[in-house]
């Protein structure tokens, strides 16, 4: 405790000197402060790093952190400060100061500044409060966290000062957190039991650790009171952290349902207008995954707008073999829904087998760029992945277009007399063979989009598309042949239910119950949740 009080002076010492010492001797203060860790007393060689805590030149902290891991030295012939590199002969030295390279010397020409036990604490604290008075927010919400994770009497003083002083509302949060989980440690009882109502309902990992210390604590009276309070305070925090954990499940369920939205939406149009079962319908999620490749392959310095260019590729690239499928062979077999799907099977076959030949049948790598990279942290319970966010909203954008041309243009028009009726359709004049067409390469050209979201988020390989069809199908049996609504609700329901059942089940026994829901549903509802109308339809 005496060591402690020693440290809390100190550290108060160190923050009022950096308060008032002018800056423009803080070289001078620095240079002066350095010689005095040559002297042989421990007592000086403090003074001395309260002196550079205290000298206000950027340098300091880098010194003594240096000090703190034993890589300052100083040159025997003059007290010089230098930092050291091993050589083939002896070491190669730099000034400490300026960086100058001051050449080759032999290990005894130069020693290193020793500290004890005591100096470190010390040092600890003068570079904690540098550190929590920087001037860059991300540098004091640094040291702040540092705190909290390792609690340290000797900064109470230190963190209140800078607590006052704290403008950024995320560093005074932590280093409100920092000084009540020092205040619950140790003092009267009144005050440590406020300190764990201030921790309480805290989503901080570190929070986590210092109640659970607290609530595992042996003593007194005066102690388990405070673990009984600690042990309160982590039941209700594991309430909300289960919360948490359902809405991280649901937005882990959302992306899944996009992609899957991805892979079906395509497949319900071209169902639902040409009654066509499209088994390769999964090769041009493959082959979009495969035109983001190639395009990153093409622009290797512009990975960051890759993407931008990858998704009109694989949409014309995936769209235009689409239209080539449904010209030379679907055409010849529409009202043969058996034929139809054994020539899509082969066909599906045999674009895996050119893209082996091609690309070999090894994984190719797709780079994500810097801005799909990393997450958000909501807090210490929540996570949203921007891949994952990104494919949710970028899943959207393209549901909204589909929409639009459905509704707004021609080819939707004609797309949607086509599907309610057909032969009336066609006797109106409306080209039923251009609509297929045009409809099998906007079914394909969204797959091929899909193929490049999902690029971003699994392996791009011969085998993609095979490991979402049986998913897509049941998307759209599900939602409703040929209902893009149908295809949205059905591809979220699904997506949820998946990530919500695996942790029970795992993801094979998952599907296999959403199988058995998707047939016992199909025999209540046979057109699915959203069944089209129109003559030709109810026919």
């Amino acid at each position: 405790m005496v060591l402690i009080r020693r440290l809390a002076k100190l550290f108060s010492a160190v923050l009022l000197l950096a308060t008032l010492a002018p800056a423009a001797s803080a070289q001078t203060g620095l240079e002066d402060a350095l010689a005095g860790l040559t002297a042989r007393s421990f007592s000086d060689k403090e003074t001395a790093i309260l002196a550079i805590a205290a000298s206000g030149d950027p340098r300091a902290e880098t010194l003594l952190q240096a000090l703190q891991e034993g890589d300052l030295y100083f040159r025997r012939s003059d007290d010089r400060m230098v930092f050291v590199r091993d050589a083939e002969k002896g070491y190669d030295i730099s000034d400490a100061l300026t960086g100058e390279e001051l050449g080759n010397v032999g290990k005894r020409k130069v020693r290193k500044v020793s500290i004890n036990n005591k100096l470190r604490g010390v040092l600890k604290s003068a570079l904690g409060g540098l550190r929590l008075f920087a001037p860059d927010d991300g540098a004091r919400a640094e040291a702040a966290r540092a705190l909290l994770s390792d609690p340290d009497p000797a900064m109470l003083s230190g963190i209140e000062r800078a607590l006052a002083a704290e403008e950024a509302a995320r560093v005074a949060e932590l280093l409100t957190l920092a000084r009540a989980a020092i205040l619950a440690q140790s003092g009267p009882v009144e005050d440590r039991l406020a300190a764990v109502a201030a921790l309480d309902g805290s989503m901080n990992p570190d929070v986590w650790a210092v109640l659970g210390r607290l609530a595992n604590a042996e003593g007194d009276g005066d102690t388990q009171t405070v673990a009984q309070a600690a042990s309160e305070a982590l039941a209700r925090i594991d309430s909300q952290k289960q919360l948490y954990q359902i809405l991280e499940t649901i937005f882990f369920g959302l992306s899944l349902g996009a992609v899957l939205l991805l892979a079906a939406v395509g497949l319900a149009i071209t169902f639902g207008v040409m009654g066509v079962i499209n088994m390769a319908h999964g090769e041009m999620l493959m082959i979009g995954a495969y035109t983001t490749f190639v395009v990153q392959q093409l622009m290797p310095n512009a990975i960051e707008y890759s993407l931008f260019v990858a998704i009109p590729a694989a949409f014309i690239v995936t769209g235009l073999i689409g239209i080539g499928i449904e010209r030379s062979v679907i055409r010849v077999l529409y009202g043969r829904p058996l034929e139809t799907l054994l020539a899509t099977f082969g066909i599906s076959l045999a674009l895996q087998q050119a893209v082996r030949t091609i690309f070999s049948p090894l994984n190719q790598p797709v780079i994500t760029p810097d801005w799909l990279s990393g997450f958000y942290e909501v807090n210490g319970a929540l996570s949203i992945t921007y891949n994952r966010l990104y494919i949710i909203i970028f899943c959207l954008l393209v549901f909204a277009a589909l929409l639009a041309i459905l509704k707004r243009t021609h080819l939707g028009l004609q797309m949607r007399a086509v599907t309610q009726n057909r032969k009336m359709a066609s006797a109106m004049g409306i080209r039923t063979g251009w609509v297929d067409a045009m409809t099998f390469g906007l079914g394909s050209g969204v797959a091929g989009i899909g193929g490049v979201a999902l690029s971003q988020l699994t392996n791009v390989g011969p085998n993609l598309g095979q490991a979402y069809i049986i998913d897509s199908f049941m998307v759209v049996v599900f939602g409703g042949v040929g209902n893009l609504w149908g295809a949205f609700v059905g591809a979220m329901t699904l997506g949820v239910a998946n990530k919500f059942m695996e942790p029970f089940t795992g993801a094979v026994v998952a599907k296999i119950l959403v199988l058995v829901f998707i047939i016992l549903f199909i025999q209540r509802r046979p057109r699915g949740l959203f069944a089209l109308k129109g003559r030709a339809v109810e026919s």
